[in-house]
């Protein structure tokens, strides 16, 4: 077990501290988990993932039950996942995962600020071979012996676990698995009462790009428009 590596998500212009489109992001997490399973956690896997993120970026507990009712209301959207592909600016490619109800808005909006800061959106394909659907888990390693919790998770479907940093420059856990395997390793986690920070589908990059730090400030800003975006959720990317 080593170091996971990571591409570049948090170093520069504070992204993801802006904490309304975080509760937004989980809001519609919320909306899609309980249209997909119901509103019991306990009996939503997906809702109870969605809900340990929500504690992860510190969303209170009201807010989160709120969103549940909503999404069992008449009026709740209906949001369904696209995702979109392109280049950034020197050969950084893109993944753009959103949640909308209005694909049409989204696109235009995407295309817009691909062509506003340099970038090309590409068809589909275009650049998803270049990352894996992965499992990502994170957990506070304090108490864990990784060893013991390494032999316990290759049972259950482990890919790799290493050392890994939160946006804090904390210390953390990070546990990848194939995206099939998700489930099992959520289970795995849940019996085992570890203090799972985070728990998320994500493309994995397989091939990270490395730039020097002018040029990678271009395709951080173009990455930071695009999360801005209200339809978008996340971006991914193989800036290393």
């Amino acid at each position: 077990m080593g170091r996971i590596f990571e591409t570049r998500k948090h170093v520069m212009f504070a992204r993801w501290n802006r904490m309304a489109k975080q509760f937004t992001r989980i809001g519609k997490d919320i909306t899609i988990a309980v249209r997909g399973g119901g509103p019991d956690p306990a009996h939503n896997p997906a809702l109870r993932r969605v809900i340990q993120n929500a504690r992860a970026v510190n969303m209170p507990k009201d807010k989160v039950d709120a969103a549940i009712k909503r999404s069992v209301s008449k009026d709740a959207a209906n949001y369904e996942i696209v995702i979109y592909e392109g280049y950034a600016p020197h050969g950084v490619a893109l993944l753009i995962e959103t949640a909308t109800d209005n694909p049409t808005r989204t696109v235009a909006s995407v295309r817009h600020i691909f062509s506003k800061y340099g970038g090309n959106i590409g068809i589909s394909g275009s650049v998803a071979f270049m990352f894996k659907r992965m499992g990502v888990f994170r957990l506070n390693p304090t108490g864990i012996d990784q060893d013991d919790l390494e032999l316990y998770l290759i049972d259950h479907g482990l890919d790799e676990m290493g050392e890994g940093r939160g946006e804090k420059d904390e210390p953390q856990l990070v546990v990848h698995c194939n995206f099939p395997d998700f489930g099992q390793v959520q289970k795995a986690l849940e019996e085992r009462n570890l203090a799972v920070l985070s728990a998320q589908h994500e493309y994995i990059c397989l091939t990270p790009v490395e730039l020097p730090e002018d040029q990678a400030k271009e395709v951080l800003e173009l990455i930071d428009k695009l999360e801005q975006d209200d339809d978008v959720q996340t971006v991914y990317h193989t800036l290393a």
